[in-house]
């Protein structure tokens, strides 16, 4: 038999190699979009999205409601919310949003097996982690810092007296979205990198959720009735929005919004260090677990 070669038309790339920071910049930006269903069917949109627009909500009727008194001439007897409050108002509505979401950044390249793919380009599996956990702490603070800085313009728009202070408190406030951002992410993103099957992902990080909350609210209750008041303020390390607000109260001097602030003297470093093991420690289980993923 005579052998054949057979031209089919392959040609070498001759153009520009964007290399490895394009690679990144690419994966972050594929999962900042991934993160609200940009890219993706109508049904994934509609959840983010309309998580967005409830978080809005509240802010735009505490808007509303003051344009109104101002007109009326009741504007100094109302007050807009908190910006360092905002997220803890509204965590119900955050917690489904990082349950809901998560999954769709960590659990589905484990489901479909395409880690190895990406580690075949010169992306390295920390690239991978910190591309996924930007853009998943991206996605979370225009979530948390969007409808902060709606009620900063409505004080403006409303001529809200002492615009410095606004603008001080508005600050911390966005530095608080950001801490909030970074730990959430972390944790829901680890949660959910353990199973590639989204449904169980949401459970696992909405069971994450409502296990330290109500077990951290209850030992509070408890320790309070005993008035063991420094355990109630310890305790609030174990709940995610209650040890972001304690690192706010400390570290950025904003009003206590959870039930306890952390407690005086040492309180308010530890638990700052504390979040900030969660965010390293996030970083490095993540890199374990895609660094396993990736090498099947």
């Amino acid at each position: 038999m005579t052998s054949v070669i057979h031209d089919i038309g392959y040609r070498h790339y001759d153009g520009k190699r964007l290399g490895r920071a394009y690679a990144v910049r690419s994966l972050f930006t594929y999962n900042l979009r991934a993160a609200f269903g940009l890219g993706r069917p109508v049904k994934a949109k509609i959840m983010p999205f309309l998580l967005f627009a409830i978080m809005l909500m509240p802010a735009a009727i505490s808007v509303a409601i003051t344009a109104i008194a101002a007109q009326v001439g009741a504007g100094q007897n109302v007050n807009l919310i908190r910006y360092s409050a905002y997220a803890t108002y509204l965590q119900p509505l955050i917690a489904i949003f990082l349950a809901a979401q998560a999954p769709v950044l960590a659990s589905r390249d484990l489901r479909f097996h395409v880690t190895p793919l990406y580690f075949s380009r010169p992306v390295s599996r920390l690239d991978y982690v910190l591309a996924k956990y930007t853009a998943f702490t991206t996605a979370l603070f225009i979530l948390l810092a969007t409808p902060v800085t709606l009620l900063f313009v409505g004080a403006l728009v409303t001529k809200q007296k002492h615009l410095g202070t606004h603008t001080v408190h508005w600050l911390g406030g966005v530095a608080g979205c950001l801490i909030y951002a970074l730990v959430l992410a972390g944790i829901g993103l680890v949660v959910a990198a353990f199973t590639p099957r989204r449904g169980f992902g949401v459970t696992a990080v909405m069971a994450v959720y409502l296990l330290s909350t109500t077990a951290v609210a209850a030992v509070q209750g408890i320790a309070e009735n005993q008035t063991q008041f420094t355990l109630a303020q310890w305790a609030g390390l174990f709940a995610p929005f209650n040890l972001v607000d304690g690192v706010q109260v400390w570290a950025l001097h904003a009003k206590q919004s959870a039930p306890e602030p952390p407690p005086s003297g040492l309180g308010g470093p530890v638990f700052t260090l504390v979040c900030a093991a969660l965010v390293a420690g996030s970083v490095a289980i993540l890199y374990l677990r895609f660094r396993k993923a990736g090498s099947r």
